[in-house]
Order: structure tokens, then sequence, then C-alpha cells
């Protein structure tokens, strides 16, 4: 007897995937040509936290593990699309509101929120669709970790990369030191995780983490490049390409100008991204499945071998330099959100303990204070 609709299984965790901050729908899917295809659909799966970066509640990683998982079992899902609301983010990580003010200070309720965080990292690397990260704005911290546990990344050429660790009171460990060295090799991988300097869209596109780049900036109704960066190869004094570098000087003015005479525009991104799924249609879907699978050993090896020993570590740092980060972070103004560095290693190299006032004498409130 020949299955139908009615008679499938349901193989999902839960019946209601709904949690705030993350939106699941299904995309009618299209063929090269525009279109459309009776049935079969792309799930998009979208962080809708635009007012804080989309950067990922523990409601939200839950949300997302529910929705990978769903888009994973969907029988008439080609590709998923994982994204962020509007144009200024994919996600800046975890919500350091949340962290500084439940998580800072209580290491066995962050490492049972990192077994959640884990778990969507391996949620998105065990999905039996091709995962698409439609990177719509930044993509920093956890949301550059999240990204590259995808498949496919597509950018607009106005995001920015990068890590936050070291600089805030973490190490990238959730993914980071893991996909990146796989990625871009260990010299770029090493001075992105440890120097925290945030690299544009066309920098990331070289350094060969991304699918593919579009504009996104429409000034008189012309796409042009991101105007703030240097977007064609150059040689320096040392001999060395520059790609992707930020603008100086006049030409970062320039720059600034032609921006605000812009409007963002993400129709070239969102047609990228449409191609993309197209041609993942036609294929096999079982032998692109285990083509995926195959693909992603690299990154699944390194990541099964260090996710729980960084989970622990990750924990106890919550004790000291997680929270001295993620309180400067959440309190400071927008100018001045890192601790004071020097002050920490000088107490430290004095012998001054964590327990007592060395938390807060390195709180950015307390810049210049003795």
């Amino acid at each position: 007897m020949t299955a139908t609709a009615h008679e499938f299984k349901n193989h999902d965790l839960v019946d209601d995937i709904a949690k705030p901050g993350v939106r699941y729908e299904k995309r009618p899917a299209h063929l090269p040509d525009g279109t459309a295809v009776p049935g079969l659909f792309n799930a998009w799966i979208t962080l809708d936290n635009p007012t804080q970066f989309n950067s990922y509640t523990t409601d939200m990683v839950k949300g997302v593990i529910l929705a990978m998982r769903a888009a994973s079992n969907a029988r008439d899902v080609n590709c998923v699309v994982f994204t962020g609301a509007g144009d200024k983010a994919f996600c800046t990580g975890g919500n350091t509101k949340e962290y500084a003010e439940y998580y800072a200070g209580q290491p066995q309720e962050y490492r049972q929120y990192m077994r959640l965080f884990n778990d969507m990292v391996s949620a998105i690397l065990a999905c039996d669709k091709p995962v698409i990260c439609r990177v719509n704005g930044m993509r920093i911290g956890g949301g550059q970790e999240i990204g590259m546990a995808c498949d496919f990344s597509v950018a607009q050429d106005l995001a920015r990369f990068g890590q936050a660790g070291p600089k805030h009171g973490s190490a990238p460990i959730g993914g980071s030191t893991d996909f990146l060295p796989i990625i871009a090799g260990a010299e770029r991988a090493m001075a992105a995780c440890v120097l925290c300097e945030p690299f544009s869209a066309h920098k990331a596109n070289w350094m060969g983490i991304l699918t593919a780049l579009v504009p996104a900036l429409k000034v008189d109704g012309k796409f042009v490049a991101n105007p703030l960066v240097q977007t064609q190869q150059m040689v320096d004094e040392y001999g060395s390409f520059v790609y992707g570098e930020p603008k100086t000087g006049e030409a970062l003015k320039a720059g600034k100008a032609l921006m605000a005479r812009g409007v963002v525009d993400l129709s070239l991104l969102d047609a990228k991204v449409e191609e993309l799924c197209a041609k993942m249609l036609l294929t096999f879907p079982d032998c692109t499945t285990k083509t995926l699978e195959e693909l992603r050993k690299p990154k699944l090896q390194a990541w099964n071998q260090n996710k729980e020993n960084s989970r622990a570590w990750l924990a106890l740092n919550m004790m000291t330099e997680a929270r001295a980060g993620f309180t400067a972070f959440n309190e400071g103004t927008k100018d001045n959100r890192e601790a004071d560095f020097v002050l920490l290693r000088q107490k430290l190299a004095a012998g001054e303990s964590w327990v007592g006032t060395l938390h807060d004498s390195i709180q950015p409130r307390n810049k210049g204070k003795a």
C-alpha cells in the first residue's frame, strides 16, 4: 500500500515549535527561471530580536533547535535559510543583557545554557537539508559561530564579521576555534579569534568564509559596493595584498557621504539566496544529504572533540572574566563597553583575588580610578 500524507509519522520533538524571538516559515521553492514549484518549499528560520541585533536569548536558542529539527524532518523542504530580522544584523551572539543580569556569577546555570547552545550548533550540523546562512547584517561573536556551522553563507557587503571573545570576557570556543581554522586557515583564524577586530564582508569573502557576496547599498537607483572599505586588491609598502580593509582619511569621509545618500536594499541578497536554493532543488535529495554529511565531517570532528570541554570552561569563566566582561558590555556606555584590561593585568600580577573588589574596579564606570 502506498503511503499518503496523512499516514506519515511525525518525527518532530514537539508539536508546537514556536518560541519567542524565532520565526519559522515555509516559502515556495522556485526553479532557476523563477517558477514556483507546487508542494515544495524552502524553510526560513529567522532570528527576530532586531532591537538587540538579533542576539539570541535562552528561549531563542530553544527555538532554533526546534526549527532546525522541524525543517530537517519536513519532507517538502528543499533548503533551510537561516537569517536575522532587518538589515543591521544576522546575529551578534548571545544576549549580553541576559548574560550579565542572569548568568554572570552562576556557572551551574551557564553550564546548562551552554548545553542548549551546543545543541543548537549540533542541530545545524545535523540538518538533513542544506543550510544557507543569509547574512543580512553583522555576524559577530556567537553569531559568527552559528553562521559558520551552516553549509553556505551568502552576505550583503555592508555586513561586518568577527569575534568578541577575549575583548568581552570569553573565548570563541562555541565554534569559531573549531571551524575558522578549517575554513580560513590557522593564521587568519588566529588573528580573528585573538585580536577580535571586526572585518568587512569583502574581507570575509577573500578569507573564503562566504559562498557569495552582493552589494546592498543603492545610490541614485544603482547598487554600489560598500563605500567604507577598499574593495580592490592593491600592494602596500610591504608588497602584500590588502583586500576589504577599512578606508581611512579623505576616502573614508567620501565613503560616509555616499552612505548617507544611499538606502539599504536586500533584494540582491534575496535573489542570490533563491538562486542557490534553486540550484539545489535540481539535485537528487539523498545524494545531496550524503554529500553534506561527508563535507561536514571536518567541522563535526573538531566540534564534537571540543564542545564538552568548552562548555565546562565557559561555565567556570562566568565567575571571573566573563562576569566582568559581560557586565562591562551591558552597563558601559556606547563608546566604552570594555573592562580596564591593563588595570586587571596589574591587579592579577600583584596577586589580587577575583573574590573581592577586583571585578568592580575594572568596570568602564571606574575608568581612570585606582
